[in-house]
């Protein structure tokens, strides 16, 4: 079974660093790209981030861009993202997702908060 348990979230201030993490199990995960998105209050998913299996390739959200930095480390079956210069507008629960053959699966997320 596939799992995806993201931690790492909690309260900063506007300017603030935070390191989001997902531990992945029940599959191959050196195999597989992997996403980080979002989803604000009140608002629809937002795709932030996409990482290579391998690593060797990232893209990010215009809006993200230059702050965020997605990492793998395939040895340890975990995602990250390291989150710079966070704003308000970052304020949302964000998920790891994986693509799959009957649609993407996603853990439960963790919850940033960016307030003063």
């Amino acid at each position: 079974e596939v799992q995806l348990v993201e931690s790492g979230g909690g309260l900063v201030q506007p300017g603030g660093s935070l390191r989001l993490s997902c531990a992945a199990s029940g599959f191959r995960f050196s195999n597989s790209s992997m996403n980080w998105v979002r989803q604000a209050p009140g608002k629809g998913f937002e795709w932030v981030s996409v990482i290579s299996f391998d690593g060797g390739s990232t893209n990010y959200a215009d809006s993200v861009k230059g702050r965020f930095t997605i990492s793998r480390d395939n040895a340890k079956n975990t995602l990250y993202l390291q989150m710079n210069s966070l704003e308000p507008a970052d304020t949302a629960v964000y998920y790891c997702l994986k693509p799959g053959p009957h649609g993407p699966i996603r853990g439960l997320g963790t919850q940033v908060t960016v307030s003063s």
